[in-house]
């Protein structure tokens, strides 16, 4: 393996780490400060830390590999031959093991006690109020938003350089703010993860049966994503 690629999954490692401490962290500080009630300006900002933590990995690493942290993103482009299905397998792991690096160190800091009696670990849950069909579709529409985003502004090589990572950061605060309520706006397999692991292993309780939801829903919404964008905007190929 060359020396550059363990640079790429160290990237995928990192990034998906911050992603999972600041983004999924907003939510357990939101929730911090409210003794485990969160208000709908509390998910305005949550959105807003995500935006702001999804650009800067983008800005920051995407120039070393491609900055993706999210196996649904990593799945779908392979499935539109846009990234190499030999790399998807490693670039997963790397994912995941940032996810549960992010989740642990979130939780050592807010303190573990803390996340677990008020289950404010940063996971994600279907809300009350709503069916895990409902929340399955949530993170379909979603996930199918954030890829024509990232088709449209880093595959197509038609559009204008540099605005990639803001407008991603856009897309993922939009996402949050409509479809939070439903079910936390994961849209990101690892980022659900990451937050379920910890708080497994700091003894506290993780709704493993709607894992589901936050697999399917990204990764039908992500391919969805790309074909339809191929399909309709057809951007050229290298």
């Amino acid at each position: 393996m060359q020396p550059d690629y363990w640079r790429r999954l160290l990237a995928e490692v990192i990034t998906t780490a911050l992603l999972v401490f600041f983004g999924a962290g907003s939510f357990m500080a939101a929730l911090s400060v409210d003794n485990g009630h969160l208000t709908y300006a509390g998910v305005g900002i949550i959105s807003f830390a995500f935006a702001l933590i999804v650009a800067l990995n983008i800005y920051i690493f995407g120039p070393v590999s491609g900055a993706q942290f999210n196996p649904a993103v990593t799945i779908s482009l392979a499935v539109v031959r846009r990234f190499p299905w030999r790399d998807v397998p490693l670039y997963i792991i790397a994912q995941a093991i940032g996810a549960v690096i992010g989740g642990l160190i979130a939780c050592e800091v807010f303190g573990p006690d803390k996340a677990i009696t008020l289950n404010i670990s940063g996971g994600t849950q279907v809300q009350p109020g709503f069916t895990a069909i409902q929340a399955a579709l949530a993170e379909f529409i979603g996930t199918f938003l954030l890829l024509l985003t990232i088709m449209a502004t880093v595959i197509d090589k038609r559009a204008p350089q540099g605005w990639a990572g803001f407008l991603i950061g856009l897309e993922v605060g939009c996402e949050v703010m409509v479809i939070g309520p439903i079910s936390n706006g994961s849209i990101n397999p690892a980022r659900t993860l990451g937050p379920y692991v910890a708080t497994s292993i700091f003894g506290g309780t993780t709704p493993w049966d709607e894992y589901w939801i936050y697999l399917a829903g990204p990764i039908l919404g992500a391919i969805a994503g790309c074909a339809v964008y191929e399909f309709v905007a057809q951007p050229a190929r290298d």
